[in-house]
């Protein structure tokens, strides 16, 4: 029987993007992300007959439940977060090929029951199998779930050929540069880094791809794409939404740990880097490196590079919300910052003398996550401002959420008899031009740690350097307390401390 029949997955499945037979074994299998985006994904591979033809997905974790259960879960999680309706055809095949271990992360027996399942697999299908861990569990069982992956021999599995292991690990990777390194430590005891795909969803998302498209497939912007031509950079990742019930996890956060450092710093890595070599992983994640590298140390205090605040109480949506220190399970006192703001100065010979400006926080105006290159203003010499000639930055804005895509802000003639001029926009969304049912980044990236591809994900080197940058101001905040915190009202775009950043620059923080 040709294999197309025998496996339905094998129809129109990409040459190019085709993984081996896979074994996908999630930690924390019970969880919100293995719910909320990891099985849709799936689902939603295996609908684009992107999925091996022989797939399995095997659950994992301390609560036992039955395979029959633990199937029924999945099938409620496709109906509710999907961005497609279930499909009967398509999950059945994958339902049937779905299974659950259950066990404690620190339980060597049951990853030596594990380690017999999988074996089971590979005797059902008479093939060798490559074996994909997801650990999508708090940061506290990382490391038992490392270690006895390689205790069990799992991690060392047909290493050396194209079925080895793989391990996809969540973030935080650690909460400063002293636990970021004692967690490669421990990775890099049971896994080689090939084998390793830290995972930062951002880099899924279809614009954050685009940028570099945009950057080096485009002649018209890789030559103004430096400091002769550019400004300033802004990249801002805000959120309507508070704490909520989070809060007890949030005052072990807080905005530098929660975003800062781990997203924004992946835009600024993407927007500053110089061109790689080859779309090869290592050589893309080489000049990612190079430029975090050259970020200077940042200046902390009055007149320096960092400001922080806690968002107060404020009218969101036509009603009043809570402050954050009125949030449920917040300290009274806390010095857990809900908005961070940066200044990052680039030494090298592209940036040399272009701020970069990041800010995040919650409880901001509005949801949106955007990169916005400013470029320097053309010479007065003939449009000079005045009230006729309202001359604008040549602004270059990449929307990577909620409305995927980018605008370029130009200067245009006003419609009249005398010559006036002001800011238009052009404006491309992915949902008008390719429509609105795009993959989640989940699916990109579950995918590609399947094929061996490592290119959207982070290397422990460049965990570690951005690390490395941010592990002094939280030291300083931790020593200064509350000294220091501003505030600033929920609904607004951020404290006044932040405007001031700017404004030693000549600069102003753009309203997405």
């Amino acid at each position: 029987m040709p294999d197309a029949q025998r496996h339905p997955f094998l129809q129109g499945l990409s040459k190019h993007r085709g993984a081996p037979p896979t074994v996908v074994v999630i930690f924390g299998a019970s969880g919100d992300l293995t719910a909320r985006k990891l099985i849709p994904a799936v689902f939603n591979l295996g609908y684009d007959n992107l999925l091996p033809a022989d797939f399995f997905l095997v659950g994992f974790g301390r609560k036992p439940i039955p395979d029959e259960e633990f199937r029924k879960i999945a099938t409620g999680a496709i109906k509710e977060f999907s961005r497609r309706e279930l499909n009967a055809d398509v999950w059945d095949r994958i339902a049937a090929n779905t299974s659950y271990v259950a066990g404690g992360y620190d339980e060597r027996a049951a990853f030596d029951r594990l380690a017999k399942h999988i074996a089971a697999l590979e005797t059902r299908i008479g093939r060798e199998v490559q074996t994909l861990f997801y650990i999508s569990t708090p940061p506290s069982v990382f490391a038992p779930i490392l270690l006895n992956l390689g205790a069990s021999g799992l991690a060392a599995r047909y290493l050396g050929r194209r079925h080895h292991s793989k391990v996809i690990i969540e973030k935080p990777f650690g909460r400063d540069l002293i636990s970021a390194r004692a967690l490669n430590t421990t990775i890099r005891s049971v896994f080689e880094e090939h084998q390793v795909y830290r995972i930062d969803h951002y880099l899924g998302k279809e614009t954050v791809q685009d940028l570099l498209v945009q950057r080096f497939a485009n002649a018209i912007f890789e030559p103004l794409w430096n400091r002769n031509f550019i400004d300033s950079v802004q990249i801002t990742v805000a959120e309507e939404v508070g704490v909520g019930t989070r809060g007890g996890y949030y005052e072990q956060s807080g905005a530098l740990r929660d975003m800062i450092q781990n997203h924004t710093m992946q835009l600024v890595a993407l927007t500053a880097m110089e061109p790689p070599v080859s779309l090869d992983a290592e050589a893309v994640r080489d000049e990612k490196v190079k430029v975090l590298k050259s970020i200077q140390p940042l200046k902390i205090g009055a007149g320096g590079d960092v400001t922080r605040a806690q968002y107060a109480a404020g009218m969101m949506g036509g009603k009043m919300v809570k402050g954050y220190l009125e949030e449920e399970g917040i300290a009274a006192q806390s010095a857990t910052e809900t908005y961070a703001a940066m200044r990052l100065s680039i030494n090298n010979w592209r940036w040399q003398g272009v701020p970069f400006y990041i800010r995040s926080g919650k409880r901001m105006a509005r949801r949106v996550s955007e990169i916005a290159i400013q470029f320097k203003r053309p010479p007065g010499t003939l449009f000079a401002e005045s009230d006729r000639f309202n001359l604008a930055a040549n602004t270059l804005a990449f929307q990577i959420q909620p409305d995927e895509g980018l605008s370029l802000v130009l200067n245009g003639k006003v419609p009249g008899l005398e010559t006036r001029m002001q800011p238009v926009k052009m404006n491309f969304r992915y949902s008008t031009t390719f429509g609105s049912n795009t993959p989640e980044a989940y699916e990109r990236l579950v995918l590609d740690a399947m094929i061996g591809d490592g290119t959207l994900f982070i290397r422990g080197d460049e965990a570690e350097t951005s690390w490395a940058l941010y592990t002094p101001v939280l030291e300083a905040w931790a020593t200064a307390g509350r000294e220091g915190m501003g505030s600033y009202a929920a609904g607004s775009w951020g404290p006044a401390e932040a405007e001031a950043l700017l404004a030693t620059g000549k600069h102003a923080w753009r309203q997405p």
